[in-house]
């Protein structure tokens, strides 16, 4: 029995308090455990499940928008539950290693990794189609660069992990450098850009279209800090422009921001998923838990885990998107209505994540992990950082701007250009989970939180570095020492 556990505990690869809400039948671990292309592919529908498990793993609760409450985008309540402490923890860069809600994302990553690593590394034993074969591999390699991608960005140095068998070494495993780490991201992304077909086979699935776009996306965060090699941006450039050169090959278009918001079945599905996670009510324990009530104020009935800043709303531009992204009213129970000037907690809140009819706290709307919209600001972005804006990195700043309602820009130097782009990703992928991690590669969360306004929570002393990351989960400390900040 000790053996049994101990082996349990490192197969979750570090997501290791999670193992006993899993039926032990659906482990496929190993190579005897796979030998055709149906246990391949239910290997890969566990890979799948380390990251959307509602509340045990995972990107599909609002834990993934308290992962990116450093921006000055989102925030959350004064007061409140435990969840709400955890919150105000990364709200106010005071994280502790017992914050769950960036063990989430831990234990998600984690347990996607291992699942990622068993089809990885037995794939050769299975015998079949070996299309399909080739499919799941690519699949496998681009949830595993897409883990380890989110992980280094959170935890900076990380344990790198590649096996899916038991050693003792992988109980002292040591941290990584995050310049390797994005070593094994980027040839991951590169083996799945050549596997993966040019349609998604189902959606919430990747497609080539979707790899490009998110080594486009890892190219250009490495950029900036902490890996600074300005040299990755023109190779996001080329290869977001990739992606649009061939959008119709990959079914990627912009969409009406109602509709991409609308909060009913309408926003499943769409042209503007370049790659999404689906949920499903059908599923209890795959729902995606953050639209509707976690997003909703307490004036009606919502658990209020997260809003805006209010600076950040003041800066917002006028218009279309600003009125669909977030929601100033609030109407009682009583029926009276409310302005969020004179609301209990005094903020406005994100209508983007409101459900049409907004009673309940499950859904199965998508969680977007890359837009079609991301794909041309990174073009747009990284083209000028590579030189100089040209015809074409203005058409994809103007493209994202004519559907949000303002004017086109033209005529900037180039500085000012990049600082359009980034102010465009702001006010665009607002509450979205990417603010955070634009001010980390930029050096700009310092900046960023400095103009807070008087009714925003205020950090917890001076911001440094050392808040650009969060400590690793006392849990897993705890069994490893060598994990310790």
């Amino acid at each position: 029995m000790k053996k049994i556990f101990f082996l349990l505990v490192v197969i979750n690869c570090l997501g290791c308090s999670n193992f006993l809400d899993e039926n032990p039948k659906g482990a496929i671990v190993g190579t005897n455990a796979i030998s055709d292309v149906q246990g391949l592919e239910a290997a890969l529908t566990g890979t799948y499940k380390g990251l959307l498990r509602t509340w045990t793993r995972g990107f599909l609760n609002s834990s993934i928008q308290s992962f990116a409450m450093g921006g000055d985008d989102l925030s959350t309540i004064t007061g409140g539950n435990m969840p709400k402490v955890w919150s105000r923890q990364l709200d106010q860069f005071d994280v502790t290693s017992g914050n769950t809600h960036t063990a989430f994302i831990w234990d998600g990553c984690y347990k996607t990794i291992q699942g990622a690593n068993n089809i990885i590394n037995n794939y050769q034993v299975v015998s079949g189609d070996q299309a399909m074969i080739s499919q799941i591999l690519g699949e496998a390699y681009f949830l595993r660069g897409l883990s380890y991608y989110w992980l280094v960005r959170g935890f900076g140095g990380i344990p790198l992990i590649t096996t899916s068998d038991f050693s003792d070494d992988l109980l002292n495993v040591k941290r990584t450098e995050p310049a390797q780490i994005y070593q094994l991201i980027e040839e991951d992304l590169k083996k799945a850009e050549e596997l993966v077909a040019n349609k998604k086979r189902d959606p919430g699935r990747p497609n080539k279209g979707s790899v490009k776009a998110l080594l486009a996306d890892v190219y250009l965060t490495q950029g900036g800090w902490p890996i600074k090699n300005q040299g990755k941006y023109a190779l996001a450039a080329a290869k977001a422009k990739e992606v649009i050169d061939n959008k119709t090959t990959y079914g990627f278009e912009l969409v009406d921001l109602s509709v991409l918001w609308g909060g009913n079945s309408a926003a499943i599905g769409t042209s503007e998923e370049v790659m999404a996670f689906h949920a499903s009510t059908s599923f209890g324990g795959s729902v995606n838990g953050f639209y509707g009530h976690p997003g909703t104020p307490g004036e009606e009935g919502g658990w209020e885990d997260f809003c805006t800043e209010i600076h950040f709303f003041n800066k917002f531009p006028e218009g279309k998107r600003k009125d669909i992204t977030f929601r100033t009213q609030f109407v009682r129970s009583s029926g009276a209505i409310v302005p969020w000037q004179n609301s209990a907690e005094k903020k406005p809140y994100f209508a983007k994540f409101r459900l049409a009819v907004n009673n309940t706290w499950q859904s199965s709307l998508p969680v977007h992990m890359i837009r079609y919209a991301h794909v041309l600001l990174i073009y747009a972005e990284a083209s000028a950082r590579a030189g100089s804006a040209n015809a074409e990195a203005y058409a994809a700043l103007n493209a994202v701007r004519t559907r949000a309602g303002l004017k086109s820009l033209a005529g900037l130097s180039n500085d000012a250009f990049i600082q359009a782009v980034v102010d465009e990703r702001a006010w665009e992928f607002a509450g979205e989970y990417s603010r955070w991690f634009d001010l980390l590669r930029l050096e700009m969360v310092e900046s960023a939180n400095a103009a807070k306004d008087p009714n925003d929570l205020k950090p917890v002393g001076a911001i440094s570095k050392t808040d650009y990351t969060f400590p690793v989960p006392l849990k897993d400390a705890n069994l490893n020492p060598n994990l310790g900040q």
